[in-house]
């Protein structure tokens, strides 16, 4: 029996360990479902040291629907999960702890006892996010949970890295790379954030080399690098400075001479149209220096420090305080030619906090272009599609412009690049140190001594792997032959290329075959006023608080329903506490049902029922069954949500058991033996569509519904589906009778709607004409009388020929008709319109004094977004109110 208040917290922890209990995770092939074949997802692995933010609870609530769904249509549902080893973040939370207890340092613990440390710490707290996943309901298969660093990902790891190498398409090199001179290390670009910040743009003037008194003036944000300075670049149309292309200019305190070049690189509009070129310490500048055969030179140390062989009293200097000083020298030398203010962007770490150095070191590479071509290609060959269709623009951006991919990280936690150096530098790249040593033997002659490369992979480097590394890869497994290629990879638009695009060129290279043949990018979950959750502007959601106060299936109803392809989501606690509001609704419903002894009807034959009303319901069921499935299968989650909602909570609650209530009080016993049947089959059909979405109240009323004899809700068939085969829904559809039954709600809606109007005291009964030509509408509305009576709160209903000529009615017009309803005895329709004349005054004295504070531009350039976003959403609501106060003045003339 089910408890008189819907808490989600006394039914979610039991149903979880039932479905664990029973296996019901497991990818295995159901008796009799054997040629349904797989349905396969990859979870992207959360970080071992992350916890569960709103962002998971949006990518992984809609895996969840899509898993749950497919694995009650018979699918052999694999959904693979694991954890990702996050170099960075993971060597930081140690070494933060390391520093909390006074213990020795990582440099001063050594490499072996440091990585030894951090298995430690794995596996004694790694494991907090899976338990917090569990928390939403999610259902993979645990029994397969892998770790980027485990044995067999480890091996395939160093299997891809020695076969790319061998196919030439590994290399190292120096290039830049973004470093972060507090980690020392190389970051990858998902790792940097640009931060707007306010600064000046220095104009510093070089003279020209052999003409006394002839100069040229760049501008600049970073004057601490012109020790780095090879060239001075001009755009090849700009007349000011055609006449000294190839001549040279000195560098100021080194007196070096650098080449003027000609190249598109510099912006005639910008500064002076002249910018001075640091190949070894700015990303653009390094390609303006390859077009050009420009040198390189290092002036920067990987503390962010000027080396120390630079001439006093700049060496050793700290990059900022080097800018500074810098500048004094040239002040005084009279080579600040000006001064601006500039606000522009500046990468800074984002784990670390600190403004970012391009640097030139010796790193690894993938050649990203060459793998990057068919990846592109099967991008529009049909063999993956990309779902929505705008992300495949994003997509072909990213891969038609691709850079060499650095793969080298200078950490100690990740996988340690397979790669050995010899005594001359030679390098080894094998899958063990003895195959490597063998390659040193072959080529030196002898037996010598190598060292293993220090340098760790980048994360996204095992990640690419993701789709067939867990599957066994490189060995041959059943795995791997039954769950690749997989079906559908879900994650969020923001990782599209260092993450998707990775694994597409990964399979490719390695499977011959994608990796997926769907993906889906959904949008990222913001605060309320539409601003990014950072954890400085402390707009920050836990999921976990959230499911505290409302319960799982209100949070992953909200998410489903507001996963609009292409749409951020704007959370707010008002949004779950709507599903939370539906979930009761649906507790009660059942409660309502349960006290009126209905239960689970599983042999319903559409062709026995003899009362249109059930017939209505059941054909309504199926028509929202169609648009569930359609949505699914376009990945239109939203949509899938929308139809469920407006029928359980509108055709099921609203208005089927209301039109039931008469027959379960009054009616014969053969008509409430049907009505029964048909409330329990519904009823239990509608918590199968719901479970995907909602697993945890559709569970619990399932198995008060059946009585416990009927399984779990989470291994029974999708509705009318019978071993894997769908049931034909004709038979189970009536339009005549559900476009009747239709027409009589949108009458009373209707009739709802203008009472609401004109302010109509709720329990006041009123009398209603109808004028309309159709017979069958009027055979409706004789047949369905007293629920009309009833729910529209009538004394009196009569279908009349012609509009009433005396005053006192208002009118409302649906689909084949007009209503007119008498009001003259239940309100004062001058004071009524007196009140909604005062009240459209004020409306719209509030819309104009909105759109003068929006068109004022002195208000939008300083008031912050989320104020003006604000602004804009009360001037929305001002000018809906104004509309409906305009409709009820209407219905009053």
């Amino acid at each position: 029996m089910l408890e008189k208040n819907y808490t989600p917290q006394d039914i979610e922890d039991k149903h979880y360990k039932a479905w664990e209990k029973a296996g019901a995770f497991k990818a295995v092939a159901r008796a009799g479902y054997e040629h349904k074949g797989a349905f396969t997802i990859m979870m992207p692995p959360p970080n071992v040291t992350g916890n569960l933010h709103m962002g998971h609870a949006l990518n992984y609530t809609l895996q969840d629907v899509l898993v749950r769904y497919h694995r009650m249509r018979g699918f052999t549902t694999l959904w693979q999960p694991g954890t990702d080893h996050a170099g960075i973040a993971t060597q930081m939370v140690v070494e933060r702890q390391l520093a909390e207890a006074g213990e020795p340092s990582r440099r001063d613990m050594g490499r072996e006892k440091f990585l030894k440390r951090i298995w430690q710490w794995k596996e004694e707290s790694g494991g907090a996010i899976v338990k917090q996943q569990k928390r939403l309901g999610l259902t993979p298969d645990w029994d397969r949970q892998r770790f980027t660093m485990d044995d067999g990902l480890s091996a395939a790891v160093r299997k891809i890295f020695v076969d790319l190498y061998k196919d030439g398409l590994i290399y190292r090199n120096k290039r830049l790379v973004n470093w972060d001179p507090k980690l020392l290390t190389a970051v990858s670009d998902l790792e940097v954030d640009a931060v707007e910040c306010q600064g000046n743009l220095w104009y510093i003037v070089y003279d020209i080399a052999g003409e006394p008194g002839r100069t040229i003036t760049v501008a600049t944000t970073r004057p601490e690098t012109l020790f780095g300075d090879t060239g001075i670049a001009v755009h090849p149309d700009d007349d000011r400075y055609k006449d000294i292309i190839g001549k040279k200019a000195i560098v100021p305190f080194v007196n070096r001479e650098i080449l003027i070049v000609a190249d598109e690189h510099s912006d005639p509009e910008k500064g002076t149209g002249a910018v001075k070129i640091t190949p070894a310490h700015d990303f653009n500048d390094f390609d303006v220096g390859e077009r050009h055969t420009l040198e390189k030179i290092t002036i920067l140390d990987e503390h962010g420090s000027l080396i120390t062989d630079l001439p006093a009293p700049f060496a050793g200097l700290e990059r900022f305080t080097a800018r500074k000083r810098i500048v004094q020298e040239l002040e005084a030398l009279g080579k600040i030619e000006k001064i601006e203010q500039t606000t522009h962007s500046v990468p800074h770490g984002e784990r670390s906090g600190v403004v970012l150095e391009p640097r030139l070191t010796d790193q690894w590479f993938v050649n990203a272009e060459s793998l990057a071509k068919d990846a592109l290609a099967a991008a529009h060959d049909g063999r993956t599609t990309i779902h929505p269709e705008s992300g495949l623009n994003t997509y072909d951006h990213w891969l038609k412009n691709i850079q060499p991919w650095c793969i080298s990280r200078q950490l100690w936690w990740g996988h340690q690049i397979p790669a050995w150096f010899g005594p001359d530098h030679t390098i080894f790249v094998a899958e063990t140190a003895e195959e490597a040593k063998a390659q040193a033997k072959s080529h030196y002659g002898k037996t010598v001594e190598i060292t293993q490369e220090t340098d760790v992979l980048d994360t996204w480097f095992s990640s690419a792997l993701w789709p067939f590394s867990t599957l066994g890869w490189p060995e041959k497994t059943k795995e791997l032959e039954q769950f690749y290629t997989t079906s559908c990879l879900i994650t969020g638009s923001d990782i599209l290329f260092f993450w998707v695009a990775r694994m597409m060129m990964m399979g490719l290279y390695t499977m011959k075959e994608v990796p997926f043949k769907d993906v889906f990018l959904h949008a990222l979950v913001r605060d309320e006023h539409g601003q990014k959750m950072s954890k400085t502007k402390g707009n920050v959601i836990d999921p976990l608080l959230v499911m505290d106060k409302y319960g799982a299936d209100a949070l992953r109803f909200t998410m489903t329903a507001f996963a609009a392809p292409g749409r951020d989501i704007k959370y707010s606690d008002a949004l779950v506490e709507t599903y939370r509001n539906f979930a009761t609704k649906l507790w009660n419903a059942a409660r309502f049902l349960e006290g009126n002894e209905v239960s689970y009807t599983a042999d319903l034959n559409p062709a026995d029922l003899k009362l249109d009303l059930n017939r209505w319901i059941v054909g309504e069921f199926v028509a929202c069954l169609e648009d569930v499935e359609s949505a699914l299968a376009r990945y239109r989650f939203d949509e899938m949500a929308t139809a469920l909602y407006r029928f359980a909570w509108g055709t099921f609650c609203d208005w089927y058991i209301e039109f039931s209530k008469p027959i379960l009080f009054d009616g014969t016993e053969e008509e409430k033996t049907e009505t029964r049947r048909t409330l329990g089959w519904v009823l239990g059909q509608l918590l199968h569509a719901l479970h995907p979405i909602m697993p945890f109240i559709t569970e619990e009323i399932w198995q008060n519904l059946t009585s416990g004899k009927a399984g779990l809700l989470i291994t029974n068939p999708w509705p009318l589906e019978n071993k894997g085969e769908i049931t034909d829904h004709e038979p189970y559809k009536n339009e005549g009778i559900q476009d009747q039954f239709n027409w009589i709600i949108e009458l009373i809606t209707m009739v709802r709607s203008v009472r609401n109007d004109v302010n109509v005291p709720a329990g006041a009964k009123i009398p209603l004409q109808v004028v309309l030509e159709d017979p069958q509408k009027k055979q409706a509305i004789s047949n369905l009388a007293p629920l009309i009576l009833r729910l529209a709160r009538l004394d009196a209903l009569d279908i009349v020929e012609a509009a009433p000529q005396e005053k006192g009615f208002v009118q409302g017009v649906i689909k084949g008709g007009t209503l007119y309803l008498s009001i003259n005895n239940v309100i004062d329709i001058g004071a009524e319109r007196a009140r909604l004349e005062k009240n459209l005054k004020k409306v719209e004295g509030e819309i104009t004094s909105l759109e003068r504070k929006l068109s004022n531009k002195k208000f939008v350039d300083k008031a912050p977004e989320e104020i003006i976003t604000k602004n804009k959403e009360r001037l929305q609501e001002e000018k809906d109110l104004k509309a409906k106060l305009n409709t009820a003045l209407s219905r009053l003339a």
